[in-house]
């Protein structure tokens, strides 16, 4: 198998949506995962019941909801279309259905981890005059890091191999929307085996790296405890 040139715009592009889909989900779930761990409301269960809908819906329902958003007649859409801005079908558009469907990985992972963290650490950490902010990035991040590193790699993976809905909102357009995942697919359907071998291969070993890495990091950090 021979990698043509070709083949490289679905590969820089799928990075370069999971890489903007990991710093939105992670700069959105990581404070929204802190408060909902520790804070008890009304209507709590159902914000954390719409947070984790995309775990459970079929990609297609998503990709469907948020046409229905983007699209020309939709609440954002028609805001966006009298700026002059058009979302749908553009890369953006992808971006936007790998951290819809990216954003529950990293909020379960991130609230767990912070429900893991003791406590008591906090409150000593309080009494000793420390502010809420000095104690969240000394005592509880780190202390949460493995498991917020676990949602990092989840959603990003999870972004980088992101269908259904990115097709539904961003198309597949060759050259500007088209990602690893529908070039895989149309190359498929097409009957291009040696194009779609060849991302596969490329997607496959990267993915694999990016998990192997984060397991041998883990390991290195348990032995050093």
């Amino acid at each position: 198998m021979t990698i043509q040139p070709s083949d490289w715009h679905p590969v820089l592009l799928s990075l370069r949506v999971a890489v903007i889909a990991l710093f939105a989900v992670t700069c959105l779930g990581v404070p929204l995962s802190r408060l909902l761990a520790r804070r008890d409301f009304f209507g709590k269960d159902v914000l954390e019941a719409i947070i984790t809908l995309p775990l459970v819906l079929p990609p297609s329902v998503i990709g469907y909801g948020l046409l229905m958003l983007i699209g020309k007649n939709g609440l954002l859409g028609k805001t966006l279309a009298g700026m002059g801005l058009t979302l749908v079908f553009t890369w953006w558009a992808a971006v936007l259905a790998s951290t819809v469907v990216a954003f529950p990985l990293m909020y379960q992972s991130a609230k767990a981890a912070f429900k893991s963290v003791d406590t008591n650490l906090e409150k000593a950490a309080r009494t000793l005059g420390a502010g809420e902010i000095r104690i969240f990035f000394t005592i509880t991040l780190p202390l949460a890091w493995p498991g917020i590193i676990a949602g990092l790699v989840l959603s990003f993976t999870r972004a980088l191999g992101e269908f259904g809905a990115t097709l539904m909102v961003a198309g597949n357009i060759p050259g500007q929307t088209q990602t690893i995942p529908l070039a895989i697919y149309f190359a498929v359907e097409a009957g291009d085996t040696v194009t779609a071998r060849v991302l596969v291969a490329i997607i496959t070993v990267f993915s694999f790296v990016v998990i192997f890495w984060v397991n041998r990091w883990a390991r290195r950090q348990d032995y050093q405890r």
